[in-house]
Parts: structure tokens; C-alpha cells; sequence
């Protein structure tokens, strides 16, 4: 189904002034900068409190007010905003979840160590798959568990025992 992008609904959503611009999905903001005498832009995704970014933006003419808004500068946004997040997420990915790959006598086998963050009580789990990704063992260990190239040696030579330091 297609939507037609002047429905009544879609423009309810659609702020379009010099200084907010709500659209697909995101908010801009023209603020004043704090820091300084300049103006800033806040990019807020739709449902979020906190901004996802906040950049400087640009004087006007008059060198006292704010550049308005307009659609290549508000695309131009959505788009870095986009892919500030994308990267955000790929490295917490990445410092949640640590892995290595170990040749055995039975084929190569992936090692993770992935970390289920919480303020209150992160946990964490070691897990390891043969090379058709099917679950050969998994254990709880703690989220300050250390993998290394080592430790991952370590628990497959050992059957895939709980290692003595996943307290």
C-alpha cells in the first residue's frame, strides 16, 4: 500500500518553520548555543527525549539570527544524523560483543563473549558454534569476563567447561 505523502495525516506530522523541521522520522532544532554567541541544531529522533546529536549551525545574513531551515539543509541533516547512530551502534555492538575464531580437530568454531548491559546487573554469556552455526555450548560468565585469543583456546581444549575466571 502506498501512501500518498500530502494526506492530511502525514502533514499533521510535517513541520516545516525556519527554525523546526519535523519530518521523516526526525526533528531539528534551532537553538541557541550556549557555549557561545552562535546558534546550534538539535536532531532528535521521534519518541526520543534526548537529542541524537547537536551541531553548530550556521549565522544568517544578519550575523545575529539563525540560517532557516530548508529541505537540502534538514536532508543533509537526517543523513549524518543517520549515520552518527549507525556508527554509535556498531561500536557498542562491538565492546558488547567480543569474538574469535578456533581451528579444532573438528572444524573452526566461533567463540563470543556477549555482554546483556544493565545498570543495575549486566550479564554476560560465552557462547561457542561450529561452522554451520549450530550451538555447540553456552555458559553464564561475568561481564568483566576476559575473551582472548587464549582464553577461547582454553575452553574448547577443556570441553567447554565453565572457565575458573568467569566470576
Amino acid at each position: 500500500m502506498t501512501t500518498n505523502p500530502d494526506t492530511p495525516a502525514d502533514q499533521a506530522t510535517r513541520i516545516q518553520t525556519p527554525t523546526l523541521w519535523c519530518d521523516d522520522g526526525w526533528t531539528a532544532t534551532v537553538i541557541k548555543n550556549e557555549d557561545d554567541e552562535g546558534w546550534a541544531v538539535a536532531m532528535t529522533a521521534d519518541g526520543a527525549r534526548e537529542p541524537a546529536l547537536v551541531g553548530p549551525w550556521t549565522m544568517g545574513r544578519n550575523k545575529k539570527d539563525p540560517k532557516p531551515l530548508d529541505a537540502f539543509a534538514f536532508s543533509t541533516l537526517v543523513k549524518t544524523v543517520t549515520e552518527f547512530v549507525g556508527r554509535q551502534r556498531q561500536q557498542q555492538h562491538a565492546a558488547l560483543n567480543k569474538s574469535f575464531t578456533i581451528d579444532t580437530g573438528a572444524g573452526r568454531v566461533a567463540i563470543v563473549h556477549a555482554i546483556t548491559p544493565d545498570d543495575d546487573n549486566p550479564t554476560a554469556t560465552l557462547s561457542a558454534t561450529n561452522e554451520l552455526g549450530e550451538l555447540l555450548a553456552e555458559v553464564k560468565v561475568s561481564p568483566a569476563f576476559r575473551l582472548t585469543r587464549a582464553s577461547a583456546a582454553d575452553w574448547v581444549a577443556q570441553s567447554y567447561a565453565r572457565p575458573r575466571t568467569a566470576e
